[in-house]
């Protein structure tokens, strides 16, 4: 992956080396990253999230792809499309550090790389379909925070595709999510491919938001809008995941962004109320609001600290507490809170991602050589642990971020990722949370590197058909060289020297 020619480098005289240098706009880039979509696009009807019953291939003379050899084709098109992707960001992110592109040439990559897409069946998760059987119970006037849509006696289609752990689950999401799933469904009824790219142009809105937030969003917090962009619109976690997959966090994400804007511009009242809409969505941007209480604090006139910050706190929870109520009422019929108890569905999940849950597994196979135990009080354990850990690192961050403005932003920021990986589960997309808003920020490339390592790696720990493949050791192993390959080409081109030692040998034969 990432072993063009960085533009970075400076060119020698000779003609040959100037024709490696890329325009100003890069065009090859651009079309490498859309080709390796395109191949995402296609190789998922075979590999990716399909259907039970699929009206596209169905059983006619392209089903091959779904069944033995045939996908095992899929699949290896499937990671080459990824390959692709990821390569084209990368070299994008080399023109980031260069100086070389602004922000024009990011955002045409990351809708020519999202286009294909639209039409695509679901890329590593399964989830949309699972929103869209919670959609229907509102429909169908069932509650989805009592139960999961098997209890549905209506649109087969919808619940047959339902991963079968979700299937009689409540819903873990936020009220207004359910009335846009709703919507979604009122509209295609029991098709399903008409569901899932409805579903990804509604959740466009949510991408249109941050995109809308983040060129002012840079403004305040001190970064550079084209590293921003390419880390929070163009990566992989968002092209692939959030849009590919698709997931709501996109949209809630919308809300997060323009809500810490609207805060740092002292529209304090309008951040509260945008950032509690988020959290209608998914809870998760809830953990904002605390920090946006000081940033208010600290745009009050007066010496008392102690009084602004409960002058401050007061107006929050009274902003908070109708627009929470009314959100719910309204995308409901009611005042139903069974969302909160829907919280603890996904920690059904247990895998070493999330990092507590893998400490607890680790004890349980150290102490499993000795005794026949069982693994849950372990697990349990350690999630304990990591929660009074996270509660810790939590209040700590929000005590730091006291001084308001952008130190109260940093602080949420890094609060969310701290959320996303100690709090069960640990999903590959939940990284995004903290990862748009720190985006804002100045970044040293090294630390760039990084996130390109844990965005490859994170991205490809689930199979395209969205189980999880981090029991697979050879696999994962394959996911970490691929992952620090991508981290290392992005401060240096070709860091293992594998297309000069391809070169080497022509270069000999024409001497």
């Amino acid at each position: 992956m990432a072993t063009t020619t960085d533009p970075a480098q400076t060119p020698s005289a000779g003609l040959a080396e100037r024709l490696r240098v890329p325009s100003r706009f890069p065009y090859r880039t651009i079309a490498m990253g859309t080709v390796g979509s395109t191949l995402l696009m296609l190789a998922a009807f075979g590999a990716g999230g399909i259907l039970i019953k699929d009206p596209v291939l169905g059983h006619g003379p392209l089903s091959w792809i779904r069944y033995g050899h045939g996908r095992m084709l899929a699949n290896a098109v499937l990671y080459t499309g990824f390959g692709l992707v990821v390569w084209a960001w990368v070299r994008l992110g080399r023109y980031v550090l260069a100086g070389r592109i602004g922000s024009r040439p990011i955002l045409v990559a990351a809708g020519c790389w999202m286009a294909p897409l639209l039409i695509s069946p679901p890329l590593f998760t399964r989830d949309v379909f699972s929103y869209l059987g919670q959609g229907a119970q509102l429909l169908y006037g069932l509650d989805p925070y009592a139960n999961g849509p098997a209890e549905l006696d209506v649109l087969p289609n919808v619940v047959q595709n339902v991963h079968p752990l979700w299937q009689t689950t409540p819903a873990p999401y936020g009220p207004l999510f359910l009335l846009i799933s709703k919507g979604v469904v009122a509209t295609t009824g029991d098709n399903m491919i008409l569901g899932v790219i409805l579903m990804r142009v509604v959740l466009l809105a949510g991408l249109a938001g941050t995109l809308w937030a983040l060129p002012r969003l840079v403004k305040h917090l001190g970064g550079k809008l084209p590293v921003a962009l390419w880390l929070a619109v163009a990566s992989p976690m968002m092209v692939i995941h959030l849009f590919g997959g698709p997931h709501n966090d996109l949209m809630m994400l919308a809300f997060l962004t323009i809500g810490v804007l609207a805060a740092l511009e002292r529209k304090h009242v309008l951040a509260v109320v945008l950032v509690t809409i988020g959290m209608l969505i998914k809870p998760t941007a809830a953990i904002a609001l605390p920090f946006i209480v000081w940033i208010w604090a600290n745009h009050l006139e007066g010496e008392s600290k102690v009084r602004n910050f409960l002058r401050a706190g007061a107006a929050s929870v009274g902003l908070f507490l109708p627009v929470f109520v009314a959100g719910t009422w309204i995308s409901l019929g009611s005042l139903n809170m069974g969302w909160w108890s829907g919280l603890k569905a996904p920690q059904l999940i247990a895998n070493w991602l999330n990092i507590p849950t893998g400490i607890g597994e680790v004890f349980y196979n150290l102490v499993h050589l000795v005794v026949d135990v069982q693994v849950s009080p372990f697990v349990t354990v350690a999630r304990a642990a990591g929660m009074l850990l996270l509660i810790a690192f939590g209040v700590r961050q929000w005590w730091l971020g006291r001084g308001g403005g952008t130190e109260a932003v940093y602080r949420a920021g890094i609060s969310l990722l701290a959320v996303a990986i100690l709090m069960p589960p640990t999903l590959p997309w939940y990284l995004t949370w903290g990862f748009v808003l720190l985006s804002a920020f100045k970044w040293q490339p090294r630390h760039l590197a990084l996130v390109v390592a844990v965005s490859v790696f994170v991205t490809l720990v689930y199979y395209p058909t969205g189980e999880q493949a981090l029991y697979d050791w050879w696999f994962i192993a394959l996911v970490v060289v691929a992952s620090l390959y991508s981290a290392a080409s992005l401060l240096r081109p070709d860091p293992l020297g594998i297309i000069d030692a391809w070169r080497r040998p022509e270069k000999f034969l024409r001497d």
